[in-house]
């Protein structure tokens, strides 16, 4: 997501290469690992962290959570009717006499005695260099083999910190506020579950951006941070890893149960000053999936009294605010949408996206709030078309059709 515009539509090429280069590189790096000693990458993986902690007794421990729990999704109102992919992530909810349903995780925190952390991607590795593939998780990614820390002839520098440290890292949580809001601040509520009352020296977790430090000091992490880096390791007396329930985008209702009471709105928001239709900006640069025809929907969206804001140029805390108080929002997909987090049971959401990349992490949190949600494709392509393919594609709706559905959505139509 951070390529040149340019380079944008050959992602799905980079992305077979990345895999292809790993698989290569990752067999003659775990050749010479052994006489590089703790700098030397894995030399094996486990896909499940009990295996982890079963080949390693004493030194890797499961702390188990939360149990495995069905997972329960709704139909979906939108344009076209019944889209496929909608269709097929609620009907994967549902058991068959052949194929079970699919489940939110069991949670569990994996402690490791001289554990390390690799790169920006939160890669977990034990002393006795296996990667515990279940926490380490990277996107397209579902063979160990072609993990990304492979890409590299070791784990690079290491920084060993004294103590107890925690890692709210993962692929995503460095430079994405969805990833960053699901995929590491809502672990804590993991550690909270599994080590009730633990203390820990240290966090290794993405602090750069403001948003992120607004929202650990939210969260109440008030413990030292590390930064993440790419081809960096940092090890630990004690790792503490927490399992990542979002790992595949189902917004878990836990995990948003656990957001909403945490992140609270400040005293007094949601006053008769708030505004309570909100249309969610993407700005005007090309390939950012910004709404095309903003400029012509606007005057009308306006005379429904929307107001239209721009999340990021809000603090977090005002981001909170803003939506707690809202009671219909119009948005185009994006990060910004991941708020809806902190709106009201039954706040009406219309998400809009290309024809070419249809998303389904933001609906997953409004099936978790029971929000009145529906969705607005554009026309051309199926929805996904291939790894990633048109993730960053604009939306082109004709105003009239984005009309036609808000008027629906506000007057109250069947859900």
């Amino acid at each position: 997501m951070s390529l040149p515009s340019v380079l944008r539509p050959w992602w799905p090429f980079f992305k077979r290469l990345h895999r292809a280069l790993t698989r290569l590189f990752g067999h003659l790096f775990r050749i010479v690992s052994r006489p590089l000693g703790s700098r030397g990458v894995p030399l094996r993986a486990t896909e499940r962290s009990v295996d982890t902690a079963a080949g390693e007794p004493g030194v890797v421990v499961l702390h188990p959570g939360r149990p495995e729990v069905p997972l329960v999704r709704s139909a979906t109102q939108g344009q076209p009717a019944a889209h496929w992919l909608f269709e097929a992530v609620r009907e994967a909810t549902v058991p068959t006499p052949t194929v079970p349903a699919v489940t939110v995780p069991a949670t569990f925190t994996l402690e490791i005695a001289g554990g390390r952390l690799t790169g920006d991607y939160g890669a977990t590795t034990t002393p006795g260099k296996v990667l515990d593939h279940e926490t380490s998780t990277y996107f397209g990614v579902f063979d160990w083999r072609e993990h990304p820390i492979f890409l590299r002839p070791t784990l690079g520098p290491v920084e060993h910190v004294d103590g107890t440290v925690l890692s709210l890292t993962t692929r995503g949580t460095s430079e994405n506020y969805y990833h960053f809001l699901y995929d590491a601040i809502a672990r804590l509520s993991v550690v909270e579950d599994t080590l009730p009352g633990q203390k820990y020296d240290a966090v290794v977790v993405s602090h750069k951006a403001r948003y992120q430090r607004q929202l650990l000091e939210l969260a109440g992490v008030d413990a030292r941070l590390i930064q993440p880096e790419r081809g960096r390791t940092v090890s630990a007396d004690r790792l503490l890893v927490p399992s990542n329930p979002n790992w595949a985008l189902q917004a878990p209702p836990a995990s948003v149960a656990w957001l909403r009471d945490r992140l609270r709105p400040t005293a007094g928001a949601g006053g008769p000053d708030t505004p309570r239709r909100l249309y969610i900006t993407r700005g005007t640069t090309p390939r950012t999936r910004r709404y095309v025809q903003e400029a012509e929907l606007w005057p009308e969206l306006e005379r429904r009294g929307f107001t239209m804001i721009d999340p990021g140029t809000f603090s977090v805390q005002e981001q909170i605010d803003l939506f707690h108080g809202a009671e219909v929002i119009l948005a185009p997909h994006g990060a910004g949408l991941s708020n809806v987090t902190f709106s009201p049971a039954g706040v009406k959401v219309l998400e809009m996206f290309p024809g070419t990349y249809v998303h389904l992490g933001l609906w997953a949190i409004c099936q978790a709030i029971d929000a009145d949600y529906r969705y607005l494709v554009a026309d051309g392509g199926n929805g996904q078309n291939g790894p990633n393919a048109g993730n960053l594609d604009d939306v082109s709706i004709p105003p009239a059709r984005v009309l036609d559905a808000l008027d629906a959505l506000i007057a109250g139509a069947s859900r």
